[in-house]
């Protein structure tokens, strides 16, 4: 394995950068970009930089590959980190998280007794109180030919 990363460590100083119809800095960056260690990489970038300076039109496509690879690639921390199933595993939990909410919801709503002022009685009390008080003379209950029900609310 050490000797793999010399060897190719070796081969890729050794080629030369004069020109850029020679070899291209990183063949095929898709499949030995991410397996470079990082100083390789390190490397290989400050290699591919000084090739960029060149004119675009001389650059080879294998160049700009692997520049483009270098700088944007899924690599190293770039990697997707979604795997294939977790979409399922996100909607499952969702839907369990909701489904959870309103089964705790629904338990506690019914097993609250209802409350004293929401009876009719108690709504029709409140109104005739407002009434007594002056509440709201301009637009409420206690103004001049109102006709609404006020603070009935119950059927």
């Amino acid at each position: 394995m050490i000797r793999n990363a010399v060897v190719r460590g070796s081969q890729l100083a050794s080629r030369r950068f004069q020109s850029t119809a020679s070899a291209p800095v990183l063949a095929q960056a898709e499949q030995t970009f991410a397996q470079l260690s990082k100083d390789e990489q390190h490397a290989v970038v400050e290699r591919l930089n000084q090739v960029m300076k060149a004119d675009w039109k001389t650059v080879s496509v294998e160049d700009k590959r692997a520049a483009y690879y270098a700088s944007y690639g899924a690599h190293n921390g770039r990697r997707p980190h979604v795997k294939s199933g977790d979409n399922m595993k996100v909607f499952v939990g969702v839907i369990g998280t909701i489904a959870l909410s309103l089964t705790i919801s629904t338990l506690v709503r019914s097993s609250v007794p209802k409350q004293r002022t929401l009876t009719k009685e108690w709504q029709e009390a409140s109104n005739t109180i407002a009434k007594e008080k002056n509440i709201n003379p301009i637009s409420g209950v206690s103004s001049e030919g109102y006709e609404g029900k006020g603070f009935v609310q119950s059927k």
